[in-house]
């Protein structure tokens, strides 16, 4: 519960300051060409029975704008006049056009007040992470300082891979750190290179590996090798019961030698497909009865327990972090600014180059929605943690308002170039039934991302 109540906080604070500085942003140009705003709230106020649906409402004197919080946090919205949006108020469309609306202004002031939401998410990343390089410098592990190796799944070692190998770079540039981008630049490398056995060699890709196979896939198409050694121990857990500690090392699993820990839990994967056939709980109980073979360094024991329901253990192997020495980069103010730029450009190629796989039905099974972005935040408040979160989702909401989709930001923009390139605006009565269509798309992606969420929590997918 302790670390649920910890995710949602931040998920809670991110969104809402997202929200806020997106709708700030279409909030400051409407200001800025002399366009009233009606309402400007976090979070959306649907009425419910007599009640307008506001947590709070505050509206200065002398001020057009009624600032107010809704009760369904689910975004936020800026309510200018004169314009067909989310709303759906076509009462005041009805009116004589006024020179303080949305309409009644020129196509390029309306284009801006559109874009400047997408304009401050895009700008705050790039802020964001060049204040954390600034104060956090850049920390990680090089890829070709792992010298225990890396373990290839199957398909991997059809392509030429061996365990053991340890990646370099491909075709597209040295590798960093052991991240997305190193599965990204695999997929698309003609060639890799690679210290095999002391050797430098090179192999041969065919440029187009399917990347979301290779991360969902189990065993992954590459992970690097840590040893079977047991770094903490879970109290209350199996671990502890038999007398696992610090230290120790695992060298067999129901009579299967494990060389590492990546051996282990593929061996734990193996138990996980047979669990999903088991009929009755006898079955299951024999499933999850296992036998270990321990180092513990004065002497080697055989030890037998039961896992967990859902297969644990309960102790955590030695980390990278615990195995090599990390390196950092440190930025001083000024060049943190074009290495966070830099950084920030990187993570929106990534992810706009990762949009492919959502139009197959295992990338449309990956949607996730409002549990699977807060589960990316870490289970303890880590400030360095958050602020890199926030950026990435201030990147995904920025490029996501910016989609052609009518109801979003990218629906309008589109629109009002066509406006500009023909010199002839599209019908009232045609941007508001666009409006319905887009609204409804959106409700749908949103049910479909928050089912499958609703399913992975359930064990179904």
């Amino acid at each position: 519960m302790d670390i649920f109540l910890i995710r949602l906080l931040q998920f809670m604070l991110a969104i809402g300051l997202l929200v806020l500085l997106h709708e700030g942003g279409h909030f400051f140009f409407a200001k800025l060409f002399g366009v009233r705003v009606d309402k400007f709230y976090l979070f959306f106020d649907p009425s419910i029975w007599k009640w307008d649906g506001s947590l709070f409402k505050w509206k200065p004197k002398n001020s057009d704008t009624q600032y107010g919080m809704g009760w369904l946090p689910l975004g936020g919205y800026c309510k200018i006049a004169g314009m067909i949006d989310e709303s759906f108020d076509t009462e005041q469309m009805k009116q004589p056009e006024q020179p303080w609306e949305f309409r009644s202004k020129p196509a390029w002031q309306r284009l801006l007040i559109m874009i400047g939401g997408v304009l401050v998410n895009f700008l705050l990343a790039l802020f964001i992470y060049s204040m954390i390089l600034f104060h956090w410098g850049d920390t990680y592990i090089p890829v070709k300082d792992m010298t225990l190796g890396m373990k290839f799944n199957t398909e991997a070692k059809a392509l030429g891979f061996q365990d053991g190998d340890i990646l370099v770079g491909t075709d597209k540039g040295a590798f960093k750190d052991f991240s997305a981008d190193l599965y990204r630049d695999l997929s698309e490398a003609h060639r890799v290179d690679i210290i095999r056995d002391g050797k430098a060699m090179s192999l041969t890709l065919p440029g187009d590996l399917n990347l979301l196979d290779m991360l969902k896939t189990e065993p992954r198409f590459v992970t690097p090798i840590t040893p079977a050694e047991i770094d903490s121990v879970i109290t209350d857990t199996p671990a502890s019961e038999i007398g696992l500690r610090k230290g120790d090392k695992i060298l067999a699993i129901n009579g299967k030698a494990v060389d590492s820990y990546n051996e282990f839990t593929d061996q734990i994967g193996v138990l996980q497909d047979m669990l999903t056939t088991a009929k009755t709980t006898a079955d299951s109980l024999k499933i999850r009865t296992v036998t270990l073979v321990v180092d513990k360094g004065e002497r080697t024991d055989t030890l037998c327990t039961t896992l967990t329901s859902d297969l644990k253990v309960g102790f955590f192997a030695k980390s990278l972090a615990g195995l090599y020495e990390p390196f950092t980069r440190e930025y001083g103010f000024l060049e943190s600014f074009p290495a966070g730029i830099k950084y920030g450009w990187n993570v929106l190629a990534g992810y706009v180059g990762d949009m492919k796989y959502v139009f197959t039905a295992d990338g449309a099974k990956s949607l996730g929605g409002f549990g699977a972005i807060g589960s990316l935040f870490p289970p303890v408040w880590d400030w360095y943690l958050f602020w890199k979160m926030t950026a990435f989702l201030s990147i995904i909401l920025a490029f996501m308002n910016i989609l052609p989709i009518p109801a979003l930001d990218g629906g309008h923009v589109l629109f009002l170039i066509y406006e500009m390139i023909t010199r002839r605006k599209p019908s009232e009565n045609f941007m508001i039934r666009a409006e319905y269509v887009g609204f409804g798309i959106l409700i749908l992606l949103m049910v479909v991302a928050n089912l499958n969420d609703i399913l992975r929590w359930l064990g179904y997918m």
